[in-house]
């Protein structure tokens, strides 16, 4: 027993996910990571300069394109996907092809059976993220469009609206849990009150810095989004991979 026993830190290449609304600049912030290669599962890379794969149309494209990652010679280094909000249409259809059925809700006898099995194939994508991360040394980034949803705090008698992933809350539990940074990209506003007339109020957002607002990532989770990280990051960092990247061997060097 003790002969197998591991000890000290394995430091690895990191697992991130950025999500946020349309337009923030996810995809500029992955295409800043080093030697990437893009799997586009969404036509949206045509004005940036990156190396990509063809347009994923099938989840078998997408498979097709990870065994290449994983089996050939190349010098990539940063594996991204964009997007996976994307990427889970195309889970839905192959089940649907394969259970032969017009709708993810139908597959299996319905009763949310389909959004289990997409599970599955979730787990095989990780699987093959984790090769690539482990064996082939790629960091992997993950991209996703936000969604706003209801969360029942059971800490709290209060509801509030938040920020998370737009995915199942299946695939979103099982991405978010895999990944070592959950990350919301988004703009910096204030939020200021102003007179609507007949004694009432209504609250306005207004961007702080320039172009609309400064852009942002939020690495710690609150009631107003979804966020995680591993690394000690702290509650706010500018949408720059360089000082993203500089944090974590900051943080890491640290320890």
């Amino acid at each position: 027993m003790l002969a197998r026993i591991e000890k000290g830190r394995k430091l690895k290449p990191p697992r991130i996910l950025v999500y946020g609304t349309e337009g923030v600049g996810k995809t500029t912030f992955a295409s800043q990571a080093k030697n990437p290669i893009f799997i586009q599962t969404e036509d949206g890379l045509g004005n940036i300069e990156v190396d990509r794969f063809p347009l994923a149309k099938t989840w078998e494209d997408v498979q097709r394109d990870l065994s290449e990652l994983k089996t050939q010679e190349h010098n990539y280094n940063t594996v991204v996907i964009d997007s996976l909000d994307w990427l889970e249409r195309l889970v839905w259809d192959k089940l649907c092809r394969d259970w032969k059925v017009g709708s993810i809700e139908k597959v299996d006898g319905g009763y949310g059976k389909g959004y289990v099995h997409a599970v599955t194939i979730w787990r095989q994508l990780i699987e093959d993220l984790n090769f690539l991360r482990d064996q082939r040394r790629m960091s992997i980034v993950l991209i996703a469009h936000s969604k706003v949803e209801k969360f029942e705090d059971p800490e709290s008698v209060i509801s509030y609206d938040r920020y998370s992933p737009r995915l199942h809350k299946l695939v979103g539990s099982l991405v978010t849990e895999w990944c070592d940074a959950v990350l919301f990209a988004t703009r910096r506003f204030r939020v200021s009150r102003e007179d609507a007339g007949f004694g009432r109020q209504r609250a306005v957002a207004q961007p702080v810095g320039a172009e609309g607002g400064d852009r942002i990532l939020r690495c710690i989770g609150s009631p107003f989004c979804v966020a995680k990280n591993r690394f000690s990051l702290p509650e706010e960092l500018p949408l720059s991979w360089p000082t993203l990247i500089s944090q974590i061997v900051n943080k890491e060097n640290q320890q």
